[in-house]
């Protein structure tokens, strides 16, 4: 295709090219079209899913950590016997409990608190004084001295069915559960920041081929390839950056607006942010806005080369 020199403006090209004119910075680059409304909406919601992968993480983190220190601080007798020995059964077991170091309190849990333990599994209105229930007593940790293995080993010894239950079974998979969710949250936060680049790479694609006539004009009178992607990288930088702030400021409102643990029955017991955690959703904006300068210098520099 032949290019009329004698009809380009070649004052506003290079002023717009090298930025000095900063009401035409970036002219050869469209400001309205499908790549600007593309590069804002996919920075949008990118930011948008960012923010809900990132509170998902952190209250994941939390709440494994609530739950694994309130089971650590606490251990449980459980102790099974016929109706008429259980009440000695049950004495011996706390005579045992007073004379053991390291437990700060043991108490028998009354009707109230185990009737509420199985209404979970047998509804409420549980009959628990007509159940062969066994009595539960809880032990508080009151230090290091503590000897779980030691406890459980004597009160086999001395009170055949007293059980006693240190929840390890229990914290470890929530351990578990916690670090595979924070890696899975890692993960989905690198998926959201590739796609985003490859969609802003795309766009910037689209563009330097939509304007290959000017680019050769460019190029015609000395422009280099490096001096052309400047132009569009501060054009999609900048939408990068807008609609990743305006993403992120959408996502930190609806964290904001999750009902509370009390109105959500405990589903989603701890999901958002907490203290100087609302800072770290203030990260993804920068962190988009590298992104897209990074993507869109590479895509820019890339069409350059294929273009004649």
């Amino acid at each position: 295709m032949k290019v009329d020199l004698k009809q380009v403006d070649w004052r506003s090209l290079w002023r717009g090219l090298v930025g000095r004119d900063t009401g035409g910075t970036g002219r050869i680059v469209p400001s309205t079209g499908f790549t600007a409304q593309l590069t804002l909406l996919t920075a949008g919601a990118m930011a948008f899913l960012a923010v809900f992968a990132l509170a998902l993480s952190m209250a994941t983190g939390r709440l494994a950590e609530r739950w694994s220190q309130s089971l650590a601080q606490t251990v449980t007798v459980r102790v099974s016997a016929p109706i008429d020995e259980i009440e000695t059964l049950t004495g011996r077991v706390m005579g045992i409990l007073e004379q053991t170091p390291g437990i700060a309190e043991a108490r028998m849990l009354p009707e109230e608190e185990v009737e509420d333990l199985l209404t979970p599994w047998f509804g409420p209105d549980v009959p628990v004084s007509a159940l062969p229930v066994p009595r539960l007593i809880e032990i508080r940790e009151g230090g290091n001295e503590f000897d779980a293995e030691g406890l459980q080993m004597r009160l086999e010894a001395e009170t055949p069915g007293a059980v006693l239950d240190d929840h390890t079974r229990w914290r470890q998979p929530l351990v578990s559960a916690a670090h595979r969710l924070r890696v899975l949250g890692v993960i989905s936060l690198g998926l959201i920041a590739a796609a985003g680049a490859a969609m802003m790479a795309l766009a910037a694609q689209s563009s330097l081929a939509a304007n290959g006539q000017v680019i050769r004009v460019l190029r015609l009178i000395g422009a280099r390839d490096v001096t052309i992607a400047q132009a569009f990288v501060r054009r999609f930088t900048r939408r990068a950056a807008l609609g990743a702030a305006a993403g992120t400021l959408l996502g930190m409102i609806a964290i904001a607006l999750l009902p509370g643990m009390d109105e959500a029955g405990g589903f989603l017991t701890g999901l958002g942010f907490r203290g100087w955690g609302w800072l770290w959703p203030l990260l993804i904006p920068l962190i988009a806005t590298a992104v897209g300068f990074f993507a869109t210098r590479w895509a820019a520099l890339r069409m350059l080369r294929a273009v004649p």
